[in-house]
């Protein structure tokens, strides 16, 4: 019979390209980029990234010392700054990546102007699209021939984990909702800990050992990289009003906002609901590996000096999935640790269909996974690599991170994940679909996990009402630079 993953070699590939790129990213390989050249290339004129950092701080375009600093670059006699080759702004999360987040912070500032990089922990990004590239718009608008061209060839970097780098993108995609064209392709430096959007877009999935030297090779090739789309997926959380959620920063709260009206609910509604919404990139899940995930961050956070860079992270993470059942504890003997099918229900829209459809779930799962990219836990593939005969048969198309579909899977315990992720084989498919609803109802839980781009949370569940969380393609696409 006919395996349903077109292996070729793909375990003894993955394995030899995984010690190509972890031998790339520690050799010096490449051409040497002298400095000063590349900070020419990058740097914005002084006025300009200087008026930009006025206007975050004072949250105003107008604001008197931004309205100085222009009006001193244009005054009679000065001269006329030339806009650089290829304008770059990097964002950067300097808690991520161990001890090495402040020296890179640090080593960026020397190669660009030191106010074109913006720490997370002080400067959010939504604040750099509403004032810092609102400077750069009101200068061009004034007549500002540089900021005008600066505007239309700056390239973002950002320099986190998959979180961080899906906080980015969120920001700069409501520049496509206002208008505000172009948006800025954004590039990655690698420094969290599974990277799979780094992954994905040939970023790499660590932080080179020479980090130094390759910081230069980086930042150039952002510069100079050819672009990609990447499909977003908006997430709405609607759940009896009264509970408490702790929601990772990817999550907001919003406004009351009613489900798609195509799929009718069954049973009786709560009367006053509270509604959440965001956005990601890579994935959504729900069940055990995002309690993991959930343990995880709470260990760390407590006992921050355990979490010195990626290797510990994973050696940590690894350690107390096992702790948690996921490996030792069989789904009956606790309600707590059963299969997903006793809380949950999926709706979906198949491909090529615009009808909402129940799809059974596998009695033995228990997490849920929505895939929008081909890489997960640190690069691994777990949709796989499907026959085209299987994906006819399913009634699959061939996956992409563009493509308009989610790939949904379980997993049913952890041995199993541990095989998928080792790719001897495939998760258990599920459904591609280009809407998902899930509804979950409490009976003997009280909880559940979700965690969505590696950000999880605790999710409170009702014995009366259901919660609904809908996921559905943003209408746009966010724009990649693409590294190889």
């Amino acid at each position: 019979m006919d395996s349903p993953t077109n292996r070729g070699g793909s375990s003894t590939s993955s394995g030899r390209s995984s010690v190509i790129e972890s031998l790339r990213g520690c050799t010096l390989a490449g051409v040497r980029i002298p400095k000063e050249e590349l900070r020419k290339k990058i740097t914005l004129p002084e006025y300009m990234r200087v008026a930009m950092k006025e206007a975050i701080q004072a949250k105003n375009v107008e604001a008197n010392t931004v309205t100085q600093l222009y009006q001193a670059a244009h005054a009679d006699g000065a001269e006329l700054a030339e806009p650089p080759e290829s304008p770059l702004v990097v964002f950067i999360n300097s808690k991520s990546g161990g001890r090495h987040g402040p020296e890179l912070k640090a080593r960026l500032q020397t190669l660009m102007g030191e106010e074109q990089v913006f720490d997370l922990l002080a400067v959010k990004p939504h604040e750099f699209v509403q004032y810092g590239l609102g400077c750069l718009e009101k200068f061009a608008a004034l007549g500002d021939s540089c900021a005008k061209e600066i505007r239309e060839k700056l390239r973002v970097v950002v320099a986190g984990g998959d979180g961080t780098v899906g906080w980015v993108l969120g920001c700069l995609g409501d520049l496509d909702k206002q208008g505000r064209l172009p948006v800025p392709p954004t590039g990655i430096i690698p420094l969290g800990t599974g990277n799979d959007l780094s992954r994905s877009f040939g970023w790499g999935g660590s932080f080179p050992f020479n980090w130094k030297s390759a910081v230069k090779r980086t930042l150039d090739r952002i510069a100079n990289g050819s672009i990609c789309r990447l499909d977003s997926w908006h997430v709405l959380i609607s759940m009896p009003s009264g509970e408490d959620l702790d929601t990772p920063y990817s999550l907001k709260e919003t406004e009351e906002t009613p489900l798609d009206q195509e799929l009718e609910v069954e049973g009786e509604l709560p009367e006053k609901v509270s509604c959440y919404q965001g956005v990601f990139y890579n994935y959504f899940s729900i069940g055990m590996d995002a309690q993991v995930a959930y343990g995880f961050h709470h260990l760390r956070n407590e006992k921050p000096y355990l979490a010195q860079g990626p290797i510990s992270n994973k050696i940590i993470y690894s350690g107390y999935s096992c702790k948690q059942g996921w490996f030792f504890t069989p789904c009956s003997s606790d309600p707590g640790l059963r299969g997903l099918k006793n809380i949950l229900r999926i709706y979906v829209k198949k491909v090529n269909s615009s009808e909402w459809e129940q799809i059974p779930i596998p009695s033995s799962v228990r997490s849920v996974v929505a895939l929008n990219l081909p890489s997960y836990g640190s690069g691994r593939n777990p949709w796989g690599n499907l026959k085209p005969e299987y994906l006819e048969k399913r009634g699959f198309v061939e996956a992409h991170a563009d493509d308009g579909f989610l790939e949904i899977f379980g997993l049913k315990h952890g041995w199993h994940a541990s095989m998928v992720m080792a790719e001897l084989i495939s998760a258990k498919h599920i459904a591609q679909a280009s809407s998902i609803r899930f509804e979950l109802r409490g009976g003997e839980w009280a909880e559940a996990y979700m965690q969505m781009d590696g950000e999880p949370w605790k999710q409170p569940m009702n014995k009366e009402f259901s919660t609904f969380v809908e996921i559905k393609r943003v209408p746009f696409q966010s724009v990649v630079v693409h590294g190889e």
